[in-house]
Order: C-alpha cells, then structure tokens, then sequence
C-alpha cells in the first residue's frame, strides 16, 4: 500500500494496513536531527517517510528579504524572523484603519505561482498531496489589520469586517478554483482560531464572521471531489459541529493539551479524521524516549483504531525538544506492523 492510498483509507474512516504519520520540524529542530542522522535537512521528510507532501500555491520570490531577518509576504506584511526563523512576529501591518483603501492582494491566477506549484508536484512521490493555503481567513485579516485593531472592529464595525473577510474570501476561492485542477487529493486551510481556553473571538463572532465563508471555501473543495482539510490550534471543540456540517474531513493539530483526544474522538470519528494528537507541550519535550513510545504506539492503537487518524505531532517539532525523542518517535511509527 502506497502513502498516499493509506492516507486516503484513513480518511475515508477505514483501517490502512499501518496509521499513516506525518512529522513536521521547525527549521531549529530539522538543523539539529540532521546533524545528528548525517541526512540533508530537505532529505528528513523522506527519511521519516511521512505521508502528506504540503505544496504552496506561492511564487519562488512570494517572501522577500527587506533586511537582514526581515522578511516581507506577498501581502506586503513585513515578518522579524530574528528570534522565530519559522514564522516570526508582525512589524508592519498594511491596514491602519478602518478601511481597505489601495490594498491589493497578490494575484490568485500568476501564471507564475502555478508554474512553481505544477513544479513542486513533482516531488511529491507516492505521498498525499495537499494544497497548503496558509493564514486563510482570520488570520490573514489579523495580519493585515492587526489582532487587536481586529477584535475591535468585530464589535465596533462589522460591515468592516465583513467587507475584508469577503475580499480575502474571493481571494482565496480563485486559489481553489486553480488548485483542484491539478492531481491533488485535498485542499488545508491554516487559520488558528483557538487558545487555551476557547475561542479568541467567541463563538458568536465566529459564526457570524468566519462561519459563511469557510462554507463557501470548504464547499468549493468538495465540489471538485477533494478532501478539506484545517489547521485551527487551541480549544474549538464547540464549533466542530458547524466545521462538520460545513464540510470539513480533517481537523489539525488535535492538541491534547487543550482537549481530550480520546473523548473527541468517540464523538466524533464518524465523520472527522483527525491530524495530530501527539504533544509537544508535555511529552515530546520533556518525556523520556521510551514515553515518547508508548505515547505514540497509544494514540496508533486507539485513536488509530477504525481509521480516521493520521499519526502527527500537535504541531511542528520546536528546537527544545530533545533529538533522541524525535528519533524515538520516528521509528514507532516506521516500525508499525502491518
């Protein structure tokens, strides 16, 4: 059985022959595994054998270095990378008040973009492919406003917000439209909602602002026969019903800090897979190799059980966790008996 067809078993809510896994790094942690197994830092991905092959629909220039460890996206938002080389912490947000004014979002149909995500397809080999469309809504509006200048206008001017949630919603669809046309098994929105405890902006705004136009993307992904897949990190436990109803197939990072994975999962893996569920918080950096192990053999054996599981951890691997629980967990999985 390849990757990409045990991923699509597992998906579809049945048992692959193995719990397919996938394992991501920060660029700290990829640094430091590699030096450790002699491997390139591009070659790990296939030396975990993880099973999803994440492809941008960006240009090879999208980011664009403006000085040293700053870096501005294709949305004009400039990013420190100086302390967090993976993401990085906003400098200079484009809207600076209540109004969308000369913003102008990058073109969705480059000819460009599609040339480098046709490219990037082809090496992909026998994984699954996703179409990773990263800060997708909320937090591509948060990044061009601002989080708090944001919160605000949800109270204060929602047709504000309506206005710029409905243009980055567009934006978007156009992704879509173009992406499905390609041999792609599922389409990943980014866009955290959640913290601790809860959601940042409460259900009702939620619903009444990030609701429609997730329907309208998720709902254009399944039009064309292919998966949806989110990544949303904190607690949105209450609104997995309105993500299922809405047309979500899998849900990421599955934290088990902030909920119980195994009770969600009996909720509801009947009609959702999940990605993730194991911590990053508590086990993979401060538990021992032999914890990390029987963690991982745990979450294979009951959130794995009847499919719907994708084994991964909660998030990317952060630098402070120790290699030898990296290499621990990478050989549970690669060890798994069919």
């Amino acid at each position: 059985m390849t990757r990409r067809e045990r991923v699509a078993q597992a998906v579809a809510h049945e048992r692959p022959d193995r719990v397919p896994w996938h394992i991501a790094l920060t660029i700290p942690a990829a640094q430091r595994l590699s030096t450790t197994v002699g491997i390139p830092a591009s070659e790990l991905p296939e030396w975990m054998q993880s099973h999803l092959y994440y492809v941008e629909p960006l240009t090879d220039d999208a980011w664009q270095e403006v000085r040293p460890g700053h870096w501005r996206d294709e949305y004009g938002v400039v990013w420190n990378r100086t302390v967090d080389p993976d993401i990085g912490v906003i400098e200079e947000f484009q809207l600076q008040d209540r109004s969308l004014g000369d913003l102008r979002l990058p073109d969705p149909r480059d000819s460009r973009r599609w040339e480098d995500f046709e490219r990037r397809l082809e090496r992909r080999s026998d994984r699954y492919t996703v179409c990773a469309i990263g800060f997708s809504l909320f937090e591509r509006a948060w990044t061009l406003r601002g989080m708090t200048n944001l919160l605000m206008d949800m109270v204060e001017a929602p047709a504000f917000v309506d206005h710029l949630m409905d243009v980055i919603c567009e934006h978007n669809l156009k992704l879509v439209e173009r992406a499905v046309t390609y041999d792609i098994d599922a389409v990943y929105f980014g866009d955290d909602w959640g913290q601790q405890r809860g959601l940042i902006m409460g259900p009702k705004h939620w619903r009444r602002f990030v609701l429609p136009r997730i329907q309208r993307m998720y709902g254009a992904v399944k039009a064309a026969g292919k998966r949806v897949f989110i990544h949303s990190c904190g607690d949105v436990r209450e609104v997995f019903g309105d993500l299922i109803e809405a047309g979500l197939d899998v849900f990421n990072p599955f934290q088990p800090e902030v909920m119980d994975v195994y009770e969600v999962k009996r909720l509801h893996g009947d009609r959702l897979a999940f990605l993730g569920g194991m911590s990053i918080q508590r086990v993979m950096p401060f538990g021992t190799a032999d914890e990390v192990r029987q963690e991982a053999r745990t979450l294979m054996e009951r959130i794995g059980a009847g499919g719907g599981y994708i084994l991964s951890p909660s998030h990317d691997i952060p630098k402070d966790v120790p290699v030898e629980n990296i290499i621990a967990l990478v050989e549970t999985v690669r060890d798994q008996q069919p």
